[in-house]
């Protein structure tokens, strides 16, 4: 079976939600397929890691994403019915290397990642071949919830964006073969949108092994956010909890420090965070798990969350307890005692100086309590083959 995989970001390690599922999806069909990737890439330390995924996939075309294009693009379509999406995601030699795939060495089924690159399968030179669609989240949902928490004129973007992908949406899962979610959260929506669609669930999983502790429970006063920081639901939920909840921690627990760990933190996260001492802002880093070992408690405080937040997963398997909005426990699988819910400031505070009053041992205990042993990337996956065989049928 010859699998062509679509994705809009380069899956060439696992640092983001949307990446590594298509990371572990890539290794795993690399042992049971001929697989092709086309992706996108947005910038040159993006493309510097080709090679990396060519160890793995012989075959893969890296498309550069020319920003100032797509803005442009974007810009003169906003009164058609045109997601912005796919005005952003796109490169010039995007459909000359489909085309050139197809001719030399056509695929049996398309596998593709997010609604950003499922248009590329609806149209030549792909349309005609089986397409195995992987929404992850449904998009246009995130979309509306961003509406409705940001003020004009992005409040009008995002409404237009929810409508015009929705609609896109539910054509392209309409069309594809098996459209794939994280979640029964994201099912209900995708049913939602298309009734008449094949919609699965195939969940994400955790590296357990890789984030299992390498030492004993350590005393710390660190709590803990990690997330690519320019996503706007991770700026948004951070600048809500650096000023109406991070105040009150500090009043009862002058020794607190908070690290926000993740690349591309906005200019606005930065000046707010400015005058406090008590916070660091590490940009990128390369590997997140001494941050999460080092800490007392991980945070997920966001106000709009689609899927599955993978960091509060991952943050358990490390070993670190998590206190995070409904938002964010509406997509996870329960967790007992490995991670306490909080909506507003005061009970959000609450909650992480209860697990900053624990010892170090205890806190471990609290997220070793959660059973992840169902979610390792090898079981959460194993529908994904099946219905890939069965849609090149």
């Amino acid at each position: 079976m010859r699998v062509l995989v679509l994705t809009h970001r380069l899956p060439y390690a696992p640092n983001r939600g949307d990446r590594v599922r298509a990371y572990h999806t890539l290794h795993g069909l690399a042992s049971r397929a001929d697989v092709e990737l086309v992706s996108l890439v947005h910038d040159a330390e993006e493309a510097s890691h080709v090679d990396h995924l060519r160890a793995v996939i012989p075959h893969v075309t890296a498309l550069r994403v020319t920003k100032a294009r797509n803005y442009v693009g974007g810009a003169l379509r906003i009164l058609s019915p045109t997601p912005l999406t796919h005005s952003l995601l796109d490169s010039p030699g995007m459909m000359g290397a489909l085309q050139e795939i197809v001719r030399r060495r056509p695929p049996d089924v398309v596998l593709a990642y997010c609604s950003g690159m499922a248009r590329f399968a609806l149209a030549p030179p792909l349309e005609r071949i089986p397409l195995v669609l992987d929404f992850i989240d449904v998009d246009s949902r995130k979309w509306r919830d961003l509406s409705e928490t940001t003020p004009p004129p992005l409040s009008w973007i995002y409404r237009r964006e929810a409508a015009t992908l929705g609609a896109f949406e539910a054509r392209a899962a309409r069309h594809a073969a098996a459209a794939l979610v994280v979640n029964e959260r994201e099912a209900a929506l995708a049913r939602e949108l298309a009734p008449e669609a094949n919609i699965h669930v195939v969940c994400n999983g955790v590296e357990l092994e890789r984030l299992r502790p390498r030492h004993a429970a350590q005393a710390s006063s660190r709590v803990m956010f990690c997330g690519v920081m320019n996503y706007a639901p991770n700026d948004q939920g951070m600048q809500w909890f650096v000023r109406q909840v991070w105040p009150l921690v500090r009043a009862e627990r002058a020794d607190a420090r908070l690290a926000i760990v993740g690349s591309h933190p906005t200019a606005a996260l930065r000046a707010t965070c400015a005058n406090e001492a008590s916070i660091e802002i590490t940009g990128y880093v390369p590997d997140v798990r001494e941050w999460l070992w080092e800490s007392a408690v991980a945070i997920a405080p966001l106000r709009v969350a689609r899927g599955v937040q993978n960091k509060a997963l991952e943050a358990i398997a490390a070993g670190v307890p998590v206190v995070m909005t409904d938002a964010v426990a509406a997509g996870l699988p329960p967790l007992a005692a490995a991670a306490s819910i909080a909506n507003d400031p005061h009970s959000f505070a609450r909650r992480v100086l209860d697990y900053l009053a624990l010892a170090p041992a205890e806190r471990r205990a609290r997220a070793a309590s959660a059973d992840l042993s169902g979610l390792q990337w090898s079981s959460t996956l194993a529908p994904l083959w099946t219905l890939l065989e069965t849609a090149s049928q």
